[in-house]
């Protein structure tokens, strides 16, 4: 069980400052790491509402990594948002090409969560 607590904290920690980072100063981080230097502001709205799902969710599996009723939901949830971008990124590896070198972090990211989380949320109680 603790493993599921601590990854689940490990979670919680990963996806907000992701997040902080996309939304906090969307102008920095496009020109920092995407070498946008003209952000439009759509895109910058855009940003922000992401940063507010990734730590909303975050926030849930801190919620339930002490709370026992949620953490199967919670490791679900984990996969399912990690899978669902990993397959939004290829996608978009296809059609556009190579990413900015953050992005590629992140699909090997989001790629490694989704079998480790599996595995995890598989344990015995």
């Amino acid at each position: 069980m603790k493993i599921k607590k601590y990854y689940l904290i490990f979670a919680f920690v990963s996806v907000s400052v992701i997040g902080l980072l996309y939304g906090v100063c969307p102008k920095w981080f496009a020109r920092t790491f995407l070498e946008i230097n003209d952000l439009n502001p759509d895109i910058a709205h855009i940003l922000r509402a992401v940063m507010c799902l990734y730590v909303a969710l975050g926030l849930f599996w801190l919620y339930s990594a002490f709370n026992n009723d949620f953490i199967g939901v919670a490791l679900i949830t984990v996969l399912i948002f990690a899978g669902g971008l990993v397959i939004g990124r290829i996608i978009s590896f296809f059609i556009e090409g190579m990413p900015a070198p953050i992005l590629t972090l992140y699909i090997v990211m989001e790629f490694t969560l989704v079998p480790v989380t599996f595995w995890i949320y598989k344990l015995k109680e």
